[in-house]
């Protein structure tokens, strides 16, 4: 077997063998494809005459310096008794990670309440994203059926307690009469508003219940 194998061998090495002729083959390819490559290297930039080349600037590349912005954004759910609302805002902004606070401008929330849909509205406001807090400044107007209506500025809403704190002096309607005062601190959670400073209140006895 061992000879067999060796003259197998001879003869694929012998003059004129396959071998010779391969690697003639490949003395004149291989030249040839160099030269055919070189020359399509050579000519394909004068070809492509619809490809533009440049060199872009890292310190000239304009840069969001904004870590989040949005526009027009709106979430909507449903609260844990099952009531519809929709938040609304024109825009927020996050200006970087290390202040974890979002400007929000144009809010507005619609809710579908028991008694029927109401509106709150603000023009501006600061989100902490660490304490959970919303700090309104400027007016906010409530409005809801049956002729409830609250009109108060730069409140404090804490998410975490649902609780609201206003610095402005509030004004507010219900279908008993109207009321007044320097500030207001609202529970959200048990429904208990306690009016501050030079409260007043105007009730109509027969539209008490």
């Amino acid at each position: 077997m061992a000879e067999r194998v060796r003259s197998t061998r001879q003869r694929w090495a012998a003059p004129g063998g396959r071998h010779d002729r391969f690697v003639a083959l490949l003395n004149t390819g291989l030249p040839v494809g160099i030269g055919v490559l070189a020359a399509f290297l050579v000519m394909a930039p004068l070809t492509a005459g619809n490809e533009v080349s440049f060199v872009l600037d890292k310190n000239k590349v304009e840069v969001a310096k904004e870590r989040m912005k949005l526009q027009a954004a709106t979430y909507r759910g449903q609260d844990d008794k099952g009531q519809a609302f929709a938040l609304n805002a024109g825009s927020a902004v996050q200006q970087s990670s290390s202040v974890p606070v979002v400007r929000i401008n144009g809010m507005t929330a619609d809710l579908a309440l028991q008694d029927g849909p109401a509106k709150l509205r603000a023009d501006q406001g600061r989100y902490d994203l660490n304490t959970e807090q919303m700090k309104v400044d400027g007016p906010i107007t409530f409005r809801a059926a049956n002729g409830y209506r609250l009109d108060t500025s730069d409140a404090t809403i804490d998410l975490k307690s649902k609780t609201m704190n206003s610095q402005g002096k509030v004004t507010g309607t219900v279908p008993q009469g109207n009321f007044s005062a320097d500030t207001l601190n609202a529970d959200l959670e048990g429904r208990t508003v306690r009016l501050s400073g030079n409260a007043r209140l105007r009730f109509v006895p027969g539209r008490t219940k």
